[in-house]
């Protein structure tokens, strides 16, 4: 009996540390493969030019410019960028919203991303656009999902694209739009990112 106990024991033992092996060795969530909350790769002037210039459906030398200027403006390289298409319009109280993709060099594949905003001010229009979006200081793609203080009186115009700055906590994106209509004016409005489509744009 007592041996028994003996072996019924070792099992036990065994198996505990093999449990605690297996935890220790298990391979990483697959889809939050980026290592520290302070590092990613950037991408560099190159290599957005070449993206920015097929999602936009552009020119390089175009969209280069305006890329250009967002570099000298922000004094780094991007971690991130989304690229997608956006509807807006606006009678004094105006709306938008967006749908793309968010792409980090450490994702194994892209991220889809909503955005929707409000805005009032001396504004009246509407567009339709195709965005590309420079994200700074985003080291993990959660962390994209949040609101965006904006103001789009301080955009400006690089070769007929538009460009204006969002940032929060740190984070800072830079849309580069492109697109038929008419925007008139400067406002004041906030940007919120999520994971799925909300009807309500604040």
């Amino acid at each position: 009996m007592h041996r028994r106990q003996l072996i019924l024991s070792g099992l036990a033992t065994a198996a505990g540390a093999s449990s605690l092996g297996g935890c220790a060795t298990a391979p990483a969530n697959p889809n939050y493969p980026i290592a520290s909350d302070q590092t990613a790769q950037a991408y560099t002037f190159d290599e957005l030019v070449a993206a920015g210039s097929k999602e936009l459906g552009i020119a390089a030398e175009v969209v280069g410019g305006a890329i250009e200027r967002v570099f000298a403006d922000q004094g780094d390289r991007p971690t991130a960028y989304i690229a997608g298409e956006e509807g807006a319009g606006s009678f004094v109280v105006g709306a938008r919203y967006g749908r793309g993709a968010l792409h980090m060099k450490d994702l194994s594949a892209s991220q889809e991303v909503f955005w929707q905003g409000a805005s009032i001010g001396w504004d009246w229009g509407g567009n339709a656009s195709r965005v590309f979006t420079l994200v700074y200081g985003l080291y993990h793609p959660d962390m994209i999902y949040r609101r965006y203080p904006g103001v789009e009186g301080s955009a400006y115009l690089v070769a007929g694209l538009g460009v204006n700055y969002q940032r929060a906590d740190g984070i800072v994106l830079a849309p580069i739009r492109t697109g038929v209509g008419l925007r008139l004016g400067a406002n004041v409005g906030t940007m919120s990112y999520s994971r799925q489509r909300n009807l309500l744009p604040f």
